[in-house]
């Protein structure tokens, strides 16, 4: 069978239906890659693409739409709730089939040096690709977003991986990297007040001392009157999409709100929805060959 990497490259924009076309026709467009999803959300100001292919096509992708949002994007005008520090803010290749991690690091490092070097956009590795344990966590990298990275990109322990060590204006940084599946997966609250929203992301995330495998972090939902918590399951098989969910739920008890909805941005592995499926309905004994179009595809 053929290798597979899966690409899942976030832009800073999801409001200009221009621009997002624009980035899903470079997929469209690439040698040996196929497009899966372009997932905007208006108020993270942020579309999710996702596309897999061959491990050369989707490495020569993944330049392409990085140049080409370099085009399209302006950071200098940009705003939204979610934290952003670039045009193309991060790329991540996940192994599929066939592919050993190590390959998706070195086509990370090889990708993130094209950026630099001929783009002009100062890189930084993360997860499997980090150069320095103290980048493995996107979240560490990108604190102090666009605004603040004028200032902190200057100082040495925070110079990029590749490209130059001055703040691109226009694409500001990007980061580039390869980690396992992940599952984004947000929780809307009955209620407008972020604080609670903050308040329910802190008690949740593993870095405040919560699930260890998530990362979470409060969101005002404008056009709905809500606020959400929105997540990142780093490692679904070990801290499931059920298990966050409920303990969303609980916290919230606390503050007298409900869970009035959740959303899965992008795509999801089947096991992902296996896995809350057999919690929920306490199915015994359920099999992924079970699912009606997994046997169809055999």
């Amino acid at each position: 069978m053929a290798k597979l990497i899966e690409c899942v490259p976030n832009f800073s924009e999801g409001r200009d239906p221009a621009v997002i076309e624009a980035l899903a026709a470079v997929v469209r467009g690439g040698d040996g890659v196929k497009l899966l999803d372009a997932a905007p959300e208006i108020n993270h100001n942020r579309t999710v693409v996702t596309c897999v292919g061959s491990p050369e096509g989707v490495e020569e992708t993944a330049f392409r739409l990085a140049a080409r949002a370099a085009e399209l994007i302006d950071m200098s005008r940009h705003h939204g709730e979610h934290p952003r520090m670039g045009a193309m803010d991060v790329c991540p290749f996940i192994p599929i089939r066939d592919v050993a991690m190590a390959e998706c690091v070195d086509i990370a490092k090889r990708v993130g040096r094209r950026i630099g070097e001929e783009l002009g956009i100062p890189v930084y590795l993360y997860e499997e690709a980090a150069s320095a344990p103290a980048r493995r966590n996107l979240a560490d990298i990108r604190k102090g977003q666009y605004e603040g990275f004028f200032e902190k990109i200057r100082r040495p322990e925070w110079a990029p991986d590749f490209g130059p060590a001055v703040m691109n204006v226009k694409s500001g940084c990007t980061v580039v990297g390869a980690r396992f599946a992940l599952v984004a997966y947000n929780v809307n609250l009955g209620t407008d007040n972020i604080a609670v929203a903050n308040a329910i992301a802190r008690h949740v995330r593993n870095l405040s001392g919560g699930l260890r495998f998530v990362k979470a972090m409060g969101v005002q939902l404008a056009d709905r009157n809500q606020v959400q918590v929105s997540m990142n399951l780093v490692n679904y098989e070990k801290t499931a999409i059920y298990r966050a969910h409920e303990m969303i739920k609980m916290e919230a008890q606390r503050y007298g709100v409900s869970v009035v909805g959740s959303e899965i941005v992008g795509l999801v592995p089947l096991a992902a929805l296996v896995n809350s499926l057999e919690y929920y309905l306490q199915l015994e004994n359920f099999r992924p060959d079970q699912v009606l179009e997994n046997r169809l595809s055999e």
